[in-house]
C-alpha cells in the first residue's frame, strides 16, 4: 500500500524482530534538491515532539538514495469517514475531539511551534476502536516560532487558513485557533463555514470573517457551542481565544457541550460537502493490518526478507485483498543528525 505525498510516499512496514508495524514515510534525496530545508524543518520539529495526540516521529533512516521516516501507524482512519459511519453523535462528542486537538495543540504553542496546517484531513483516529484518541498528523508545513514570535510566509489550505495570513500580514500560533474553530463548525453542521467556487470570493469572505449560524442546521446547537467557535473564529488575533483560554470555555470544560443526536443531520452534509478522502481512497491501514493477522503474514515476510539483505535490495512486494504492500527492509544505522545527511545531497 503507497500514499504519495508531495515529494514523498508512504509504505506500510513490519519490523521483523517485534511484529510492530509503522508508516514509513519514503523520500528520495533527489527530490530533496532544493527542499532540503522543508523536509529538515519536519523532522527538526517531530524529533521535539512527544504528545498522546500526536503521530510520533519513531526513528529516522538513511540509504544511498532515501530518506526513511518510520512513524506511529494510526489505524482509525479520517475523521469525517468514523462521523459518518457512526448511529449516534452529539455536541458532546464534537467537544470531546476538539478537547484533544486543543490539548495537543497548546502542548505544541508551548513548545514554540505552530502547525499552519490544521484540517480534518490531518485528524485521524489512533485505533478503529469507538473509544480512540484523535491524532494530529502532517507536520510538513509547522514552523518554530522565531525571537519575533511572528511569520509572513502564506501556507496552508484555504478554507481553513486565517485571515492574517491571506491578508499577507505577519501572523503567529494564533492562525491554529482559527483552524480549530473552523473545524469545529463543521464538527456541528457538516459544511464549512467559508464556501465558493472562485477562489478570491473565498477569500474575500475569510478575510472579512463573514460566516453565520445558518437556520435549520445551528438550530438545535446550544448557543454555548456557537460562543465557543466564535472566541477562535475571531478576525482580530489579539481578541481571538488562545488553546488555553478555548480548553477553558465551557463548552470544553463544563457540561454545557448538549448530548442531543445530531448525526443525521451533521452526517447528511458531510457527505454533500465533502468527498470521500482522497487518504481513504488510497490506503485504509485499518483494512491492511487486519489482514495482515488475518493471513498471518509477519513470519513469511520475515523469512523473505532475509535473503534480500543486501544495500541494493532493500524492497519486497507482494498483493493481497487488493492492497499493494511494500516491506521495507531496516538499514543499520539510524540518523543521529540530519546535518550531515543534507551536507551530503550533492
Amino acid at each position: 500500500t503507497q500514499v504519495k505525498g508531495a515529494f514523498s510516499e508512504v509504505v506500510l512496514a513490519q519490523e521483523k524482530l517485534t511484529g510492530r508495524v509503522f508508516a514509513v514515510k519514503c523520500i528520495p534525496k533527489k527530490a530533496l534538491k532544493g527542499k532540503e530545508s522543508s523536509i529538515e524543518n519536519e523532522i527538526a520539529v517531530l524529533r521535539r515532539i512527544k504528545h498522546e495526540n500526536i503521530v510520533a516521529l519513531e526513528d529516522i533512516y538513511e540509504s544511498p538514495d532515501h530518506l526513511y521516516l518510520i512513524m506511529q501507524l494510526v489505524s482509525g482512519g479520517e475523521l469525517f469517514d468514523r462521523i459518518v459511519e457512526k448511529g449516534f453523535y452529539t455536541e458532546k462528542d464534537a467537544s470531546t475531539l476538539i478537547r484533544q486537538v486543543l490539548d495537543a495543540v497548546n502542548y505544541l504553542h508551548r513548545m514554540g511551534i505552530v502547525h499552519r496546517d490544521l484540517k480534518p484531513e490531518n485528524l485521524l483516529y489512533f485505533n478503529p476502536q469507538d473509544e480512540s484518541k484523535i491524532m494530529i498528523s502532517d507536520f510538513g508545513l509547522s514552523k518554530m516560532e522565531g525571537n519575533g514570535d511572528v511569520m509572513s510566509t502564506a501556507c496552508g489550505t484555504p478554507g481553513y487558513v486565517a485571515p492574517e495570513v491571506l491578508a499577507q500580514k505577519p501572523y503567529s500560533k494564533a492562525v491554529d485557533c482559527w483552524s480549530i474553530g473552523v473545524i469545529a463548525y463543521i464538527l456541528l453542521c457538516g459544511y464549512p463555514p467559508f464556501y465558493d467556487e472562485n477562489d478570491s470570493k473565498l477569500f474575500e469572505q475569510i478575510l472579512k470573517a463573514d460566516y453565520e449560524f445558518d437556520a435549520p442546521y445551528w438550530d438545535d446547537i446550544s448557543d454555548s457551542a456557537k460562543d465557543f467557535i466564535s472566541s477562535l473564529m475571531e478576525k482580530d488575533p489579539t481578541k481571538r481565544f488562545t488553546c488555553e483560554q478555548a480548553l477553558r470555555h465551557p463548552w470544553i470544560a463544563g457540561d454545557t457541550a448538549l448530548c442531543k443526536n445530531i448525526h443525521e443531520s451533521v452526517s447528511r452534509q458531510i457527505r454533500k460537502n465533502f468527498a470521500k478522502s482522497k487518504w481513504r481512497q488510497a490506503f485504509n491501514a485499518t483494512a491492511v493490518v487486519r489482514h495482515m493477522r488475518r493471513l498471518q503474514l509477519g513470519s513469511s515476510m520475515g523469512s523473505s526478507m532475509d535473503a534480500s539483505n543486501s544495500p541494493n535490495s532493500q524492497r519486497n512486494t507482494l498483493s493481497f485483498c487488493g492492497y499493494r504492500y511494500e516491506k521495507i527492509t531496516v538499514f543499520t544505522a539510524p540518523v543521529s543528525s540530519i546535518s550531515p545527511l543534507f551536507r551530503n545531497l550533492g
